[in-house]
């Protein structure tokens, strides 16, 4: 078995849908009287649906199960509608990357997205591991959902690699020991702190992919 892997995370690195979820926290606390700001979705960004239901709750005045079930049916009825699709060199680069190495997804999104991501774009067949935060104890910033990844494909995770474009996902991989490459959006910029966390901060896939090729060359 390797030694050394490569984990994934899901929203903004193979699919994105960050701003679905947006749009969904954004409509459910309008809905409620209470006016969603970025700060808010910054905060909620890598978070489990529990824990970010629950800030969706609170924030809105309603229960936390009633929020997150349906900001969950708003996001699952924009991939059932096609509003997702991969990110530009995404299967590309998983594709490559499995080649070298195991590889592994460590996602906020509840089971069934990445269940419908993994089946309907081509995708499933090159990860031997997916595990949702839903999964482990904590979301992200927490480790758990990485270091319970990295366990279950069997690999070191001081040895291995995260690719992350969330500042609390860089955070979150970074805390269960992985070298994290960020890719970062511009209308999701890094904080700083998870910007220094990273080996390299990459502005496409294919720089994603070209950073991992070579690490993955060197590494032993």
């Amino acid at each position: 078995m390797s030694r050394r892997g490569v984990i994934f995370d899901l929203d903004g690195v193979l699919v994105m849908s960050e701003f679905l979820w947006e749009e969904g926290w954004t409509r459910f606390a309008a809905d409620h009287g209470y006016p969603w700001t970025p700060e808010d979705t910054r905060g909620c960004q890598g978070m489990s649906v529990q824990e970010w239901g629950a800030y969706l709750g609170g924030r809105a005045g309603a229960d936390p199960r009633a929020a997150s079930d349906a900001v969950v049916a708003f996001v699952a009825g924009a991939y059932d509608s096609g509003r997702v699709s991969l990110l530009p060199g995404a299967e590309k680069m998983v594709a490559e990357v499995a080649r070298r190495a195991p590889v592994a997804l460590a996602s906020s999104a509840p089971r069934a997205i990445i269940d419908t991501v993994m089946g309907t774009m081509g995708l499933g067949r090159h990860f031997r591991v997916t595990v949702s935060s839903a999964e482990v104890r904590a979301g992200k910033p927490a480790p758990d959902v990485y270091a319970e990844a990295a366990h279950r494909l069997g690999i070191d995770p001081k040895a291995s690699f995260a690719v992350e474009d969330s500042s609390n996902g860089v955070r979150s991989a970074a805390a269960a020991g992985l070298r994290v490459l960020a890719i970062e959006h511009a209308r999701y910029p890094l904080a700083e702190d998870a910007a220094a966390m990273a080996v390299a901060v990459c502005h496409s896939l294919d720089q994603v992919l070209d950073h991992l090729t070579a690490l993955l060359e060197v590494d032993p």
